[in-house]
């Protein structure tokens, strides 16, 4: 039985406190060229709310100052906080089947926060053990260039814009955004589960383009005359394909059916009317997900309840705002034809403080 990481979003760091003893003997952090690279940043690794009031409020020095006064107390855990603990289970199994090998899941902390803060933000990680040895604080310089050089296959951030840079120059991205309820699902401890969409996520925005300009009948169309043509790829497809490999070497060891990665397409396709397509693309590129899910344009969230993932990708923000109502960790992947028709959210037009 799985057990629960959290029961309710806004508390589920609270019972990592009992112990904040290091184990004695750390592994060593893979090398970048060779591991599963996430970049998070701070504030989607941890909440920082009140520090974001201060920092709009009062400004950039108070702001440093109320850090350095804090930096003994831990942040709370953020929304990509399971995310991440989810990716160190994969990793303890992956070293116990192969101690040698560098393929691995390894998480970079990134972040444009002032050096200054980056005693809380290390205590706040050993404090939730955490193994995140590699840090980047640029002090508000532009993150593009260290992604780059950590070879990251993923990057989530708070703030929408650096997503958008890195998206631009070709790096998977996506803004995580916190679950509006409450009382938020249980989530697996010993199973990362990741959600995908597939337009403009997994794939390009190829038939999104034939759906806005022609509407549905065409796009019906077009999906049937092109089923055996494979879409282009999509800004998250590599991370697909990363947790594939993962995922086979856990099958190589005869764990199929107890693989610690599981991953998901959720879609608005038809299965009957535009599924054929998706289902030949990621067969022709020797992808899979465990589960593909093709909603037909029902709403998503109350699916993605049932399937308790860690973490959902979506091109549209009326799909991840649903999603994160429902108790879902939901990032937005700013890709595409969908993005010309959606408003600017509060991410984009407050002032943000150093992520």
């Amino acid at each position: 039985m799985n057990k629960p990481l959290m029961k309710e979003m806004h508390t589920f760091g609270e019972q990592e406190t009992s112990n904040q003893s290091s184990p004695s003997k750390k592994p060593t952090p893979p090398k970048p060229q060779n591991a599963i690279t996430i970049a998070v940043s701070s504030r989607a690794l941890f909440n920082m709310d009140r520090e974001q009031d201060i920092y709009e409020q009062q400004g950039m020095e108070d702001y440093l100052k109320y850090q350095i006064q804090h930096e003994i107390e831990p942040f709370a855990p953020g929304p990509a906080f399971p995310f991440i603990k989810a990716v160190e289970a994969v990793n303890i199994r992956l070293r116990e089947l192969y101690p040698d090998s560098e393929e691995l899941f390894d998480v970079v902390l990134m972040t444009s926060n002032h050096a200054h803060v980056g005693l809380r933000l290390i205590n706040s990680i050993n404090h939730y053990q955490l193994f995140i040895e590699r840090f980047c604080m640029t002090g508000g310089n532009s993150l593009i260039g260290y992604l780059k050089a950590y070879h990251a296959n993923l990057y989530l951030s708070a703030d929408s814009m650096k997503v958008r840079e890195a998206i631009e120059e070709g790096i998977a991205a996506a803004t995580v955004f916190s679950p509006g309820k409450i009382t938020c699902c249980e989530l697996s401890e010993t199973q990362l589960r990741v959600a995908f969409d597939g337009d403009a996520v997994l794939f390009s925005d190829e038939s999104e383009i034939i759906y806005k300009a022609h509407g549905l009948d065409k796009f019906y169309e077009h999906e049937k005359a092109h089923e055996n043509k494979p879409l282009d790829h999509g800004p998250l497809k590599g991370f697909l394909e990363a947790l594939g490999k993962l995922q086979q070497k856990f099958y190589a060891k005869g764990q199929r059916l107890d693989c610690p990665i599981r991953t998901y397409l959720v879609t608005a396709r038809s299965a009957a009317s535009s599924g054929t397509r998706a289902l030949k693309t990621l067969r022709s590129w020797g992808l899979e997900t465990d589960e593909a899910l093709f909603l037909a344009g029902a709403p998503k969230g109350p699916m993605l309840e049932k399937i308790r993932p860690h973490i959902f990708f979506d091109d549209q923000m009326f799909h991840v705002k649903g999603a994160a109502e429902l108790g879902t960790v939901a990032a937005h992947v700013p890709y595409g034809i969908a993005q010309k028709s959606q408003s600017k959210t509060a991410r984009d037009v407050k002032k943000d403080m150093p992520e």
